[in-house]
């Protein structure tokens, strides 16, 4: 049986989250700014507005989110130039199967579409998804559901026909929210007894999704 599967991309598809986490913290502080590792960790798959308003939040500083955003990027691309683009374990071997079995993918994320089509074009994986669906589409976006909502009208799917595998507390929530079965394959922290009940199915890696797709 064919099934649609979304996949959000950074920390799930991409091991870029383990940067982003310590670039926010460096960006932060080299600019006068005190962001601890906890602050930094509770940004993951957090798109605007919320991001905007949590950062501007933290330091009491209309100006705060635009500054430390720029010196984060700044950071991640001399990384990215440095290592290049990073995939989670199995990512390649898992996509390659699903999309074997027949399966509709897409990708979910908070990254912008120009850097999520250079991510992975550089890595030679944007034909495995049907769509890419990225938070600047939409209003508002994770933990919203509006991001979900959208890519499941994109494939033509209710979204409880849909499976969402995210590896953050904010992306858990939007596609939660959205009304789609959520996976998650965590990163970075493990979920806390609170998410866990928006939680259909945690796995380890990428390869556990072969045992029920």
């Amino acid at each position: 049986m064919s099934e649609t599967i979304f996949f959000d991309l950074d920390g799930t598809i991409l091991d870029t989250e383990k940067h982003y986490r310590k670039c926010w913290v460096e960006a932060a502080n080299a600019l006068g700014y005190p962001m601890t590792d906890e602050q930094a960790l509770s940004l993951r798959s957090l798109g605007r507005p919320f991001a905007i308003d949590r950062i501007n939040g933290f330091f009491d500083d209309a100006e705060a989110y635009a500054k430390i955003r720029a010196k984060r990027m700044e950071l991640m691309n001399k990384i990215i130039e440095k290592n290049g683009i990073e995939l989670k374990p199995y990512a390649v071997e898992t996509l390659t199967e699903l999309k074997k079995r027949g399966h509709c993918l897409a990708v979910v994320t908070a990254t912008d579409l120009e850097r999520t089509q250079k991510y992975l074009g550089s890595l030679g994986l944007v034909d495995y998804f049907d769509q890419l669906v990225c938070a600047t589409m939409v209003e508002k976006g994770k933990p919203a559901p509006d991001v979900y909502l959208y890519a499941a009208k994109q494939v033509g799917k209710k979204p409880s026909e849909v499976y969402a595998v995210e590896d953050s507390p904010n992306g858990i929530m939007s596609a939660y929210n959205a009304g789609c079965k959520t996976i998650m394959i965590p990163d970075q922290t493990q979920p806390d007894a609170k998410l866990q009940k928006y939680i259909y199915k945690e796995f380890s890696s990428l390869k556990d999704l072969l045992t029920i797709f």
